[in-house]
């Protein structure tokens, strides 16, 4: 059978911008996303469009730190919104016609890139909703998290609600990392549920820890994140003073110092900021058991936490506590409600031979799991 033509696509982020995926490593789902399109054959001409950007803080940051070149070429090109307003609007009539002036620019943007009738691909939930896209091919929905439950943007949760009600009522396509978001989107169009993954060349050898991490005492626990409010601080807390002779180490931006403060004090725990992702893999290759010590809420069921299957990739048993999108990832997922018990079972499961986590990491491959996404919104799937 003869294979569809290739199909043009327009990819818009949701709250980045190609410099914000650069400097984290590429890797989110939305990155992820970028990179897949720009290898797929199913693509002819791709364009990635920004998060708008307010003019006046593009030009100082810009001056202070030029964001990285773009691989413009034959195929695949960027488009850059600017606006004056910093943030989006937070009414709903306000949002209508945010989005409208949106659309109007980006169908302008995908006809001088030479796009036709392109199928949209979009990780902003107000874009998906609020944005007419009459000009485009389809729309596509792909929701990495659920960002009506994520507490620092409470201020737009009713502008989620909204364009989540839009999706459906459009018949969009959605597609979500984890099934809660399914179920609270309710799509009566094209949908599938596309859990996280990893790249299994990045994987394929870890280099050594930092010396930091190797003076540790053994067994050395690790969590790498953001440490914020998803993370159960007290059931962490109660597992250093439990087990006083392990290691703990939280690595990751601090974005809500309270909470940490009466963890950070104990001997056996240590905080650590971000690293890149060769020191990612590194730790995570060093490391004993791997943590997952997020609360039950909301945010977390809608989640398919990337550290879970970056954990297995490097080879590391997983203690967490017990959410339905980590259930049945693997054997080497030691979920109890408590996390000393966890650890303990995560510990007596041990690190995965080599072969194990490689063929882990191929099976759960972001080129495989995209490659999904992109037959769903190419009408293929």
């Amino acid at each position: 059978m003869t294979a569809p033509a290739p199909r043009d696509v327009l990819f818009s982020f949701a709250y980045a911008s190609w410099g914000t995926a650069v400097a984290r490593g590429m890797c989110f789902s939305e990155d992820r996303m970028v990179e897949t399109l720009m290898a797929h054959p199913a693509v002819r001409r791709l364009l990635v469009a920004e998060t708008p950007r307010s003019l006046p803080i593009k030009l100082v940051r810009d001056r202070l730190a030029p964001a990285p070149p773009f691989p413009t070429g034959e195929r695949a090109s960027l488009y850059s919104p600017l606006r004056l307003r910093r943030a989006d609007p937070t009414g709903i009539a306000a949002n209508e016609r945010a989005f409208a002036r949106w659309d109007t620019r980006a169908r302008r943007a995908a006809a001088r890139h030479g796009l036709e009738r392109p199928a949209v691909i979009t990780t902003h939930p107000l874009i998906a909703g609020f944005a007419p896209l009459e000009w485009a091919d389809s729309v596509t929905f792909y929701a990495y998290d659920d960002l009506a439950e994520s507490p620092p943007l409470r201020h737009l949760w009713p502008a989620y609600e909204e364009a989540y009600r839009r999706i459906r009522e459009l018949g969009r396509g959605v597609a979500a990392v984890a099934p809660a978001i399914l179920e609270r989107i309710q799509p009566s169009g094209p949908s599938a549920v596309v859990a996280n993954g990893v790249d299994p060349d990045e994987w394929a050898a870890p280099g050594p820890p930092p010396p930091w991490f190797e003076a540790l005492p053994r067994p050395r626990l690790l969590y790498v994140g953001s440490l914020e409010s998803r993370i159960d601080v007290v059931s962490l807390e109660r597992a250093a003073r439990a087990l006083p002779d392990a290691a703990f180490v939280l690595v990751g931006p601090l974005l809500e110092p309270a909470p940490f403060a009466a963890l950070r004090e104990l001997p056996n725990v240590t905080l650590r900021p971000s690293v890149g992702r060769e020191q990612v893999v590194a730790l995570v290759a060093a490391a004993d058991a791997c943590l997952i010590p997020h609360l039950r809420n909301g945010l977390t069921e809608a989640m398919s936490p990337l550290k879970l299957y970056e954990y297995l990739a490097g080879g590391a048993p997983v203690a967490a506590l017990d959410l339905p999108p980590i259930r049945d990832v693997s054997p080497r997922v030691a979920i109890r409600d408590d996390l000393v018990t966890a650890i303990e079972a995560a510990l007596a499961i041990g690190r995965a031979p080599e072969e194990e986590r490689r063929r882990f990491a191929a099976a759960n491959s972001w080129a495989s799991r995209q490659a999904r996404i992109v037959e769903l919104a190419l009408g293929s799937g």
